[in-house]
């Protein structure tokens, strides 16, 4: 088990790097007693979301969009070197024993990237547990034992092809936990509907991971879902029964959907978003953002200059805070959702009215694609 004591935030984060299974405290008294009161951030971020990958050759080739998938990095129009071996080492040596975990990505699929080997050893073997999200398109065989060894897990991005089905095979026969990441849009809800109601996934994957469609990148506005779209509802309140949520697995933006429709869940089992709170993203240019869907520059922090505990305290990251304190300040639940997406409002599948927040920068959204989890 690896701890977190965190004294200035007082609390207590406990992980296990075999199963991925966590907790979080809530704020601690002066006597250790959980004051109930759940901690708003805290000190460095426990999950590290890493873009290693600066470019995409299958972006240039249109393989997300032929997929159904509108690529969020832009892959198509957007090149970057990817990380360096040197730069990733750093990140890893700076969250020794203050992050869990870290979520391979960037702009194409990590296991490309050439020395992928060697920064999924290196993480390991610094006590983080390195988890990373594949297209499967060219996946090789022979990364599997290292995969097996270093990884938590892994997740296979639903691309609808003979390839995404080869990879998950590829995965659960090296005895890898594997995910499946599915871009939740208006394209595609009615799948999803009838992938959950009729269980049409592969069989021996650990769990199908909804993520919501955001307007970023390649990200187009018409396939955002719509809270008053019959559908969300019917989607999201499949939920309610303990056999299909036993299989499910949601990021952060889908919190506001699964409060309104689902409310089977145990709210102590939902997260609010974590961006810029206990979750991060380092871009292929060494800069830390509050989440990967963040491209406003204003809150990219450079660290070729400065460590990521720096950049984390800097101006920049509190007044990213800020929109999570001024958002839904009437809502009687808002500590469950913290206001939904803290960028691009448009995503929160909320039919509340009381929502206070200041226009966030256009070309953003929130974060915690929180890569392959356990």
């Amino acid at each position: 088990m690896i701890i977190i004591r965190d004294s200035k935030y007082k609390y207590i984060s406990v992980f296990n790097p075999e199963n991925g299974q966590g907790i979080r405290s809530g704020v601690l008294d002066e006597d250790m007693r959980d004051t109930g009161e759940d901690p708003f951030m805290g000190s460095f971020p426990e999950l590290l979301d890493i873009g290693i990958m600066g470019s995409c050759a299958h972006g240039r080739s249109g393989l997300c969009l032929k997929s159904g998938v509108e690529c969020y990095q832009d892959g198509l129009n957007v090149s970057q070197p990817d990380m360096t071996l040197e730069d990733f080492k750093s990140v890893i040596d700076q969250c020794k024993g203050r992050t869990f975990q870290v979520a391979l990505g960037g702009r194409g699929d990590p296991d490309m990237h050439e020395d992928i080997i060697e920064m999924l050893a290196y993480a390991r073997e610094n006590n983080v547990v390195p988890n990373f999200t594949t297209s499967g398109f060219g996946l090789r065989e022979e990364l599997m034992p290292y995969v097996k060894r270093y990884c938590g897990a892994v997740a296979v991005s639903w691309y609808r092809s003979e390839y995404t089905l080869k990879a998950i095979s590829m995965f659960l026969a090296a005895g890898i936990k594997t995910n499946i990441h599915f871009c939740l849009s208006s394209a595609t809800i009615d799948e999803a509907i009838d992938m959950v109601e009729n269980k049409r996934y592969p069989k021996g994957i650990n769990r199908i991971i909804f993520l919501l469609h955001k307007p970023v990148g390649l990200g187009t506005s018409e396939n955002v879902l719509r809270i008053g779209d019959k559908r969300v509802k019917r989607f999201f309140s499949l939920f309610n029964e303990a056999a299909t949520a036993d299989k499910a697995g949601f990021d952060s933006c889908s919190v506001p959907a699964l409060l309104n429709f689902a409310g089977g869940i145990d709210p102590l089992c939902i997260e609010p978003c974590e961006a810029g709170r206990f979750s991060a993203y380092i871009s292929p240019d060494y800069k830390l953002f509050p989440c990967s869907f963040e491209k406003n520059p204003k809150y990219g922090v450079s660290l070729r200059n400065r460590r990521i505990e720096d950049a984390w305290n800097s101006a920049s990251f509190g007044d990213f805070r800020k929109r999570f304190h001024k958002a839904c300040p009437c809502c009687p639940r808002r500590t469950s959702c913290l206001g939904g997406c803290p960028v691009v409002p448009s995503i929160t599948l909320c039919n509340g009215k009381i929502i206070e927040r200041q226009p966030p920068h256009l070309e953003a959204v929130d974060a915690a694609e929180a890569a392959a989890l356990f």
